[in-house]
């Protein structure tokens, strides 16, 4: 007898079925395949990224499992609706699911609250005999013992690193746009061996995207000890590259920059955030020091390590002039790539609470609340001048002329020791990253939909 079929279905579009954005990202996002790991083995299982295709709706699969995050909730609603409606039973979970449970109830079958580790088995039973509840709650920061690996095998060939996986949850620091302090919970280390094995669970890939992988931690080097002692066990796996997001006071450490040579990591994602000291006080980012980025930079150039910065514009310290100078700071302090974002007030966050207080949004639609759209009155500058700065710096940034420019400073800069075949196999891995990276960049900046509303 054939079992029942769930297909997880991992959300991304935000603007309706005439506005739909396939990113040109080089890893997928960690839930979908997380989730597939913990499924039960009495039912089949599929997985889809929307990120890289459309949904379905005539799959044959009985039950659908969405997972999403903030700015995707009205349209996980529509899809909801639409599957219901055709007599499947949908389950809900996520970050947004977990934060706010009360404004997903009425729209699914069922939703899960919290980390789905604890839970999700006995949601899947559940659904399975007939007997699913309305709300699953997990409890607060479970333990991260012997979580099974995620299901590589599922996730589509478009992704090029689909070797995902995360040593740590939580951050140490308490910026105030982010939305791990909505709910906050305690920095957590899962067991070294459990990593490795998720690292290793790589059998049923093409050999090539068995070699490169991606920690997607919120800090990795949250603890430094424990990060140390995974680099050491990773560096045996003998990668052809690691990539890894840690914040940049982790870059002082000079044995920790030494081992994440030593695992091969090729990319470090890092939230720069602004190059204007008032703003990062602003959102209490303290950990970051402006006068500090090129010399942290340069030192991870020279040990072949690209980066992978976020950027962040609307911030309440923001000026014109700040503005005016960014795509010069940029070139001075020369970051590898960099994901340019307006700032979001997340609902719950102590940014949003801020802005609400003070009577500065002007915008509600949850759905536009993903980077691209300005939704709030920013302090000291206009609309225009976001979004202006915001094209003027992703135009001159992602230029073929920038990009090639980039990279050859990259590898003119990378050290010249060790064998020489090692390193030249190492500049094309280096090489392959960064374009994709910037071809990533390139393709979301050109075509996400930015709108100029406010005053």
């Amino acid at each position: 007898m054939n079992k029942p079929k769930l297909q997880i279905i991992v959300l991304f579009q935000n603007l309706g079925d005439e506005k739909t954005y396939f990113a040109r990202s080089p890893a997928p996002p960690l839930a979908g395949a997380l989730v597939a790991g913990l499924t039960p083995p009495i039912v089949d299982v599929d997985l889809l990224h929307e990120m890289v295709r459309p949904i379905d709706y005539n799959t044959d699969a009985d039950f659908i499992g969405l997972s999403f995050m903030d700015y995707c909730a009205p349209h996980a609603f529509e899809v909801a609706d639409k599957f219901r409606k055709l007599g499947k039973t949908v389950v809900a979970g996520g970050k947004y699911p977990s934060t706010f449970p009360e404004e997903v109830i009425p729209h699914m079958d069922s939703v899960v609250v919290g980390e789905a580790e604890p839970v999700w088995a006995q949601v899947v039973e559940d659904m399975v005999n007939g007997k699913l509840k309305k709300v699953y709650e997990a409890p607060l920061a479970p333990s991260l013992d012997n979580i099974p690996p995620p299901r590589y095998d599922l996730i589509e060939s478009d992704f090029a690193v689909p070797v995902v996986t995360e040593a740590t949850r939580g951050c140490k620091y308490k910026c105030s746009f982010c939305q791990l302090t909505v709910k906050p919970t305690p920095y957590r280390c899962r067991p070294i061996e459990d990593v490795i094995r998720d690292l290793t669970a790589t059998s049923k890939l093409p050999f090539h995207k068995r070699k490169m992988a991606m920690l997607l931690d919120n800090n990795l080097g949250g603890d430094m000890g424990y990060a140390k002692e995974l680099l050491k066990e990773i560096a045996k796996l003998k990668l052809w590259g690691l990539g890894a997001q840690f914040s940049f006071d982790c870059l002082h450490d000079d044995e920790y920059i030494d081992l994440l040579v030593e695992a091969r990591c090729g990319m470090a994602f890092i939230g720069l955030e602004s190059l204007n000291e008032p703003s990062l006080s602003s959102v209490h980012k303290r950990q970051n020091k402006v006068e500090e980025y090129k010399e942290l930079f340069e030192k991870l150039k020279k040990r072949g390590i690209l980066t992978f910065t976020g950027l962040m514009l609307a911030l309440d310290e923001d000026t014109p002039s700040y503005y005016e100078s960014l795509p010069e700071r940029l070139d001075d302090i020369d970051p590898s790539s960099i994901l340019t974002s307006i700032s979001i007030p997340i609902p719950g966050t102590p940014f949003h609470k801020e802005v609400e207080s003070e009577g500065r949004i002007f915008d509600k639609d949850l759905s536009h609340y993903e980077g691209d759209h300005l939704v709030f009155t920013p302090k000291r500058v206009s609309s225009e001048d976001v979004f202006k700065a915001y094209r003027r710096i992703n135009k001159y940034f992602y230029s073929w002329k920038s990009i090639v420019k980039r990279w050859w400073r990259f590898i003119s800069t990378m050290s010249t020791k060790g064998n020489i075949l090692k390193r030249i196999f190492r500049s094309l891995i280096i090489s392959s990253v960064f374009f994709r990276l910037s071809i990533f960049q390139r393709d979301h900046a050109q075509k996400k939909v930015y709108t100029i509303t406010g005053s």
